[in-house]
């Protein structure tokens, strides 16, 4: 009975490995002439304007390349969603996935599963743990969280009560949005009075804001991880009446979103995190003609103000 059983689990590792194997060559086949270049996404959620903005951005260009199939996978802000999307890549035989993650830790062994099947994989914008990827593109969180301290500490004029309205902080970009701001703040008389984790939800963060208000008669500046969260920490200040006076800060800068927040003087600065999206199209299609692509791809952020709107804001730094 043993030997039986030993030989089924044998059979079956077999016919695995030549599944693999199957696949691989197809995609090396479809490489070699020409053929279409299977790409599939995997975003995290499209509850976000601006993960609304990735996904177009990544099908916007690969329209521009009738070599590219794209196959769509969303979530839903689910994590065990989104492992079992990588499984359905995998099986399916792309050519290359894209990935953005809705945490670190709970990903990292897909990716790691499709880089074992011969699918090179591109992580976007949030990272995995250990380096079982192809390629990383996303902005430095951490310069920009720095660059939102250093800005918040000298429009106050080094003393303030701030509150601080953080990402998921589950996800790379909240823990480094958060520690950079930290690091710019540091050695001023900046007191963070109140910090919560709104998820990046302009609802939670409103509902957070609403719970500061309460607790603290003075608030000189809100610092969000992202535009919704600095307008519904506007939004609730302003339903209390005491915006008038408060500083909102957020980070994204969409045109149609934190960028058009500022023109309207809702807030008073907005970095930009910049999707990505065209880079990884680039990317994937270097990829799939089987060139050498970097290990890490680093976007550059600005900063807009009122006053630098019309300049199409300023560099904070050299990626």
């Amino acid at each position: 009975m043993q030997s039986k059983s030993v030989t089924v689990i044998g059979a079956l590792l077999a016919m695995t490995l030549v599944s693999f194997v199957g696949c691989r060559e197809e995609r090396e086949d479809r490489r070699a002439d020409g053929r279409r270049c299977i790409i599939g996404m995997s975003q995290c959620n499209l509850g976000e304007h601006w993960r609304v903005q990735m996904n177009a951005d990544i099908k916007k260009t690969a329209e521009r390349h009738p070599e590219i199939k794209m196959v769509f996978k969303d979530a839903q802000n689910d994590t065990l969603k989104q492992r079992a999307h990588i499984e359905e890549l995998i099986s399916a035989g792309v050519d290359v996935i894209i990935i953005s993650p809705k945490e670190a830790q709970p990903l990292t062994d897909p990716v790691a599963k499709a880089m074992d099947a011969g699918i090179p994989v591109i992580v976007l914008d949030r990272r995995v743990l250990g380096d079982r990827y192809t390629c990383f593109i996303g902005a430095d969180n951490k310069l920009i969280g720095k660059a939102a301290g250093e800005w918040v500490a000298k429009r106050l004029g080094g003393t303030g009560r701030v509150v601080e309205l953080k990402g998921l902080m589950t996800s790379t970009p909240g823990q480094d949005r958060h520690s950079g701001f930290r690091e710019g703040i540091k050695g001023s008389r900046i007191e963070v009075v109140f910090e919560a984790d709104m998820k990046w939800l302009e609802p939670a963060a409103r509902k957070e804001m609403e719970s500061a208000l309460a607790r603290f008669d003075k608030i000189d500046l809100v610092y969000a991880h992202n535009d919704p969260g600095a307008h519904g920490a506007y939004l609730a200040a302003a339903a209390a009446g005491r915006a008038e006076g408060m500083l909102f800060v957020g980070i994204d800068a969409l045109p149609h979103e934190g960028v058009m927040y500022v023109n309207q003087g809702i807030l008073d600065a907005t970095f930009l995190y910049p999707t990505g999206g065209e880079k990884a199209i680039d990317v994937a299609l270097k990829i799939c003609a089987g060139d050498q692509v970097p290990k890490e791809i680093v976007l550059g952020s600005r900063i807009f103000t009122k006053e630098n709107l019309p300049q199409g804001g300023e560099a904070i730094g050299a990626p």
